[in-house]
């Protein structure tokens, strides 16, 4: 899966990007269905991988087309309403028991599925044409051509392109930064999205069907609010900035992560239901305004030839992250085994 992500963005640097969203989105989509339509376990399995690998390939195409569409000076204001749709999409996921209690599981997918299909085919009439390979068709063509036969005489073919391009976006000291940021990063956001509702339901049982509500506006419209102010205000203070408008747009994201760790400790230590939620609004706020201006600066740095494969790391540092939660339920699962051995011990 690692390697497919880093393969999905070098491919987004050399193909024809609206067909490539387009394509990725109807496939997810078909899997979708195929999850749907499963008889057994393993087919469930397989429909889920397929998903996966899809999924992959429109990451880089969308940002890199957003990079090539929009105004470097509203760069990060444009990411940042694309990547509004993960929170929309997390206060979606939330809900989707309603469709569940009508539909049943199987028919929750086809909907989803059937959606995703129609959402495709729409792709392909709105979104413009890839530009890329129009310019580059008659100023390149004979040095890639050039480019390609000393490839095939050394040997080298498509992996190690791939390899040899995401050697290249880590030479960027700044892009280096950037990654191990981004990394901490997702992993302090999927361990609070994935710990958030065993904690609460633990901590304010009374209130565990109140909490699905809540936190699906908390995070559809406080993760939304912050990720467009965020972009907009790291493009606000790129254009006042005298130096480097790139360490400008981080400032934005960094403010915010520093105020996150307060709001998120006054969340957990709330006596009250309605303290913790009002708290965790406000970690939201003031911590989802890093994606935009952080994809906006990775752009930025890395160029037009190797977006998607920058991309398609950065996209990898958050997939690597996903290992967090798991980690922090195996010290919780230890902890707790520790206590209750104490309590017997003692008892």
């Amino acid at each position: 899966m690692s390697r497919n992500r880093l393969f999905a963005g070098s491919y987004a640097d050399k193909s024809d990007r609206r067909a490539l969203t387009a394509g990725s989105a109807a496939v997810w989509s078909a899997a979708t269905l195929g999850t749907a339509a499963a008889a057994g376990y393993g087919q469930v399995v397989l429909a889920r991988i397929i998903m996966g690998l899809a999924c992959a390939f429109s990451t880089p195409a969308a940002y890199t087309l957003i990079r090539d569409t929009v105004p470097k000076e509203r760069a990060a204001f444009a990411n940042s309403l694309y990547g509004g749709g993960i929170y929309l999409g997390g206060a979606l996921s939330s809900l989707s028991i309603l469709l569940d209690n009508s539909l049943g599981w199987r028919g929750a997918l086809v909907a989803i599925g059937v959606y995703g299909v129609l959402c495709a085919l729409l792709s392909l009439f709105l979104l413009p044409p890839d530009q890329k390979d129009i310019e580059d068709e008659g100023s390149t063509a004979l040095l890639q051509k050039t480019e390609r036969a000393v490839k095939e005489q050394s040997g080298e073919a498509g992996s190690p392109t791939v390899v040899a391009d995401a050697k290249e976006v880590l030479s960027i000291p700044r892009v280096q930064w950037l990654f191990l940021a981004a990394f901490f990063r997702f992993c302090s956001g999927l361990c609070i999205g994935v710990w958030s509702a065993p904690y609460f339901k633990s901590a304010f049982p009374d209130d565990s069907t109140t909490y699905a509500v809540v936190n699906a506006f908390i995070v559809g419209f406080c993760g939304v609010s912050s990720g467009v102010l965020g972009g907009y205000f790291a493009d606000k203070t790129s254009q006042y900035s005298s130096s480097d408008e790139n360490s400008a747009r981080l400032t934005v994201p960094i403010v915010g992560s520093i105020l996150a760790v307060p709001s998120w400790w006054l969340t957990v230590s709330a006596s009250t239901f309605e303290q913790a939620m009002f708290w965790l609004g406000v970690e939201y706020l003031v911590a989802e305004c890093w994606f935009g201006p952080a994809v906006a600066v990775l752009q930025s740095s890395v160029g037009p030839k190797r977006g998607g494969t920058a991309q398609g790391m950065f996209t990898l540092t958050g997939a690597i992250g996903n290992l967090a939660p798991s980690f922090l339920g195996v010290l919780y699962g230890k902890a707790t085994s520790q206590g209750v051995e104490g309590e017997v011990a003692l008892s």
